[in-house]
């Protein structure tokens, strides 16, 4: 059951689908029980109900002759249906080949290698080598592609979040 209601206090209209005790209005908040709203319509379907609601709003506007003009809800819904183009169809259109596309959202924007992201990178290497320096973890990182810089920053971050120790220069992660 779909109801197309009215607010006393702000004269706002809207749409109510079920019934319940109190309806509070979307626009001012008042609440008033429900056998005491103004109701404009109530039907089973609500294409019917949303119908009435636009037209209603329309005649407000001066704008009822237009609104008769136009196709119902339920035939605008299904021409919008039909004339949906799919991602796929509309970037073979644009001239991108939408295997590259997906082939490049599958890669890492943040510089992946074979062996992982930088991060990965250095938390292996605080993995892999007993007792680190930093200079071991700059060695290691760099053998696979991740800049000293980066490698510094990386640490320092590690240690700051807790993920990982430092101790007279030797590293480990917690």
């Amino acid at each position: 059951m779909y109801a197309v209601v009215g607010c006393s206090e702000c004269s706002h209209l809207w749409m109510i689908e079920g019934r319940s005790k109190t309806t509070q209005c979307p626009r001012c908040g008042s609440r008033r029980a429900y056998e005491k709203r103004k109701k404009f319509v109530e039907t089973d379907d609500a294409d019917h109900a949303r119908e009435v609601r636009a037209s209603m709003l329309a005649n407000r506007q001066g704008e009822g002759e237009a609104f008769a003009e136009l196709p119902s809800f339920g035939d605008l819904a299904t021409d919008v249906a039909d004339g949906v183009v799919d991602d796929d169809e509309y970037l073979e259109a644009s001239g991108l080949d939408v295997d590259e596309l997906e082939a490049a959202g599958d890669r890492d924007p943040r510089g992946s290698t074979a062996t992982g992201s930088k991060k990965e990178i250095v938390e292996a290497a605080l993995a892999d080598l007993e007792e680190p320096t930093e200079a071991d973890v700059i060695a290691y990182a760099g053998e696979r592609g991740v800049s000293a810089g980066y490698t510094e920053r990386a640490l320092e971050k590690l240690v700051r979040r807790g993920a990982a120790s430092e101790s007279r220069g030797r590293y480990r992660l917690l």
